[in-house]
């Protein structure tokens, strides 16, 4: 698992210098839900000030309902970029024995995305703006760590795990300028691992790091930004409890 996380940092770190895209990933959902009842929730945010809300809700003992809301605005010396995209998935999930967990989603979502470039003098050069559509499938696997973080005299117990979701996006409505354009669509592959540590009660902190693969050559629509997030996570069942 150390090697995992190693290289899930070199490639986000590896991301940060790549070419502006008009996708921005949000981070691949990870509830790990255990039975009826169960919600999780999520507030993340990083280092390019694109936060992420996520929720998931366990319907059965073995069926969820998930979705998330992620958003990007932040103005740069040459360009601004804004992008906000909402997703909904359903999911299967089970408990497996030694305190693991397994689940798979598909789902699907959609947003807008909207990019200013300027020169020099801050004057704009170009406009693109378009809508985004995705449809997707994601499995992830999670487990308590037997041994725990030990500071200021607590013990603060650790889950990890990874995700794997494979994602097909379009870029529709596509306009340059005003002006209509060819949209582009890509093949995603967004492979994360992630660390929680529970701070107080059903309050944990969460860290994901991994990266973004595109199957396409693409000009616009390209696999140009790695996924690092750091949050707050809440679980809790209908009796407000944390789960064991």
């Amino acid at each position: 698992m150390k090697h995992l996380l190693r290289l899930a940092f070199l490639l986000a770190l590896s991301g940060l210098t790549g070419c502006a895209s008009l996708y921005f990933p949000p981070p691949p959902h990870t509830p790990m839900l255990t039975h009826k009842g169960k919600f999780y929730g999520a507030l993340s945010t990083n280092q390019h000030t694109n936060y992420a809300l996520q929720g998931a809700y366990g319907l059965t003992n073995h069926l969820a309902a998930a979705g998330t809301f992620s958003s990007l605005h932040r103005r740069k010396s040459d360009r601004t970029e804004n992008i906000d995209f909402a997703e909904a998935s359903l999911g299967y999930f089970t408990r497996l024995p030694d305190k693991r967990v397994l689940e798979v989603y598909v789902g699907g979502g959609g947003g807008g995305t909207e990019r200013i470039e300027r020169d020099k003098e801050q004057l704009t050069t170009r406009t693109l703006d378009g809508s985004l559509s995705k449809v997707f499938a994601q499995v992830n696997y999670a487990r308590k760590k037997r041994d725990n973080i030990h500071l200021f005299n607590r013990d603060f117990p650790l889950t990890y795990g990874a995700a794997l979701r494979m994602s097909y996006m379009q870029l529709n409505n596509f306009r340059i300028d005003g002006l209509a354009a060819p949209g582009e669509s890509n093949v995603f592959f967004e492979p994360i691992t992630f660390t929680r540590t529970q701070i107080a009660g059903p309050v944990q902190l969460q860290f994901i790091s991994g990266q973004i693969f595109g199957f396409r050559n693409n000009k616009y629509l390209k696999a140009a930004n790695s996924v690092f997030q750091v949050g707050v996570v809440i679980n809790l069942d209908r009796n407000t409890t944390l789960d064991k």
